[in-house]
């Protein structure tokens, strides 16, 4: 559990000649894939009927090369909204904690999983046992031993033919991967720190009350269904330190806690949380869920001959010595969502499972649940530590409709 998790090979194998052990990846003839015709639409089931499902499902109908055959919700009156929305018949619509199961007997090429995270590991295992392909939202989990399960659910898949994808927004992004590829490549010179940070205001509360039904419905509000503020939102600013890291952090200590929003839930509101990576590169990293004023998503990257800047719908550039003048990301939450919709087509229809999100995602993952764990306990933690407990969240679903 302690291996790496990172993206193809890290820029220290291939500058040491490396690649050659591990370059391989599966690919397989188009006209043996499952529902890989690329002049005919994939048959998309979608789990997760909500807001974030329902503003997704309509970019993969926009694509063209989908059509959405099922859907499955916990709740009835999502189900039933989407399914009308997106013209799914009624026998097509599935409901409780189980419904998904039902949803994956249909006939179906793929599956877009948009519940909440702590349901992301059993969900995907599951559409992959199925034999679809199987497109996850970020986070993946909530704890090491979910991350533990889609790692090896992205690994079947790809011995199965199959594409498993993870949607990241930065990583579908042109100036994002210049500027990160540039920066692994020595362009700012050896990293001697980096800062990360992801400050925003509160959220809306879906419900009242604290029935298991609420608690669903609010579920970004707590702990054991979210991962807490800093795995469900803040991972996109700690995915990109790791990603320019090219590694996972060693140890982490920090700090947190619930000042201002006490009404809902009981995730924390703040976060401040000291990471050392490899050769002694330590990564700050803060962020807020609550108040007003500044809103920002940013990493940048202190090297000995420049710094890299980049934020979430803003400045992505590199300045010093060997300046790369990147662009404005505005439109990235869309164009991100877009660009991996399109991907997942082109992988599936092209038969090409090489499937090199996994890996980042569960890195990334693994990373935010490190600074979780030290901020809880209020000391240093290890990754050896952390892989070696393999804490499991308590979900607490008593009292909803299995």
């Amino acid at each position: 559990m302690t291996e790496k998790y990172t993206e193809g090979l890290t820029r220290r194998e291939l500058l040491s000649g490396a690649a050659g052990l591990a370059a391989g990846f599966t690919l397989v003839q188009s006209d043996q894939v499952k529902g890989a015709e690329a002049n005919e639409r994939l048959k998309l089931g979608v789990i997760g009927c909500g807001g974030r499902g329902s503003w997704i499902a309509n970019l993969f109908v926009e694509h063209g090369g989908y059509e959405i055959r099922a859907a499955a919700d916990y709740f009835q009156d999502r189900v039933d909204r989407f399914g009308d929305r997106f013209k799914v018949p009624a026998d097509k619509r599935f409901t409780t904690l189980s419904g998904y199961k039902k949803l994956l007997e249909e006939e179906l090429d793929a599956v877009a999983i948009e519940s909440p995270p702590c349901f992301h590991p059993e969900q995907a295992a599951a559409a992959v046992d199925a034999g679809c392909h199987t497109y996850v939202a970020k986070p993946v989990a909530v704890d090491v031993p979910g991350c533990i399960r889609i790692r090896e659910a992205g690994k079947k898949a790809t011995e199965k033919g199959l594409c498993f994808l993870v949607d990241f927004q930065t990583r579908a992004n042109d100036f994002y991967r210049e500027a990160i590829k540039r920066v692994q490549y020595g362009e700012i010179g050896r990293i001697v720190s980096a800062e990360a940070g992801y400050q925003t205001g509160r959220l809306g509360k879906q419900a009242e009350g604290e029935a298991p039904e609420a608690r669903l419905k609010n579920w970004v509000f707590y702990k054991a269904l979210s991962g807490d503020i800093i795995t469900e939102q803040n991972i996109h600013a700690l995915d990109v330190a790791a990603w320019v890291m090219d590694d996972h952090p060693l140890k982490a200590e920090g700090r947190g806690g619930r000042t201002l929003r006490t009404d809902v839930g009981d995730c924390w509101d703040h976060f401040s949380t000291v990471f050392t990576f490899p050769e002694d590169v330590i990564v700050t990293f803060s962020s807020k869920q609550c108040g007003k004023g500044w809103n920002d998503i940013m990493c940048r990257a202190y090297g000995a001959t420049g710094t890299l800047d980049t934020h979430y719908g803003g400045e992505v550039r590199i300045h010093g010595d060997r300046p790369y003048k990147g662009g404005k990301t505005s439109d990235i939450y869309k164009a991100g969502a877009v660009r991996n919709i399109a991907d997942f087509h082109e992988q599936i229809t092209q038969g090409r499972f090489e499937n090199g999100t996994v890996q980042p995602s569960v890195r990334s993952n693994l990373t935010t649940i490190l600074g979780r764990t030290a901020s809880y306990q209020g000391t240093e933690v290890t990754w050896d530590e952390m892989m070696k407990a393999a804490a499991e969240m308590d979900l607490a679903l008593k009292g909803l409709k299995a």
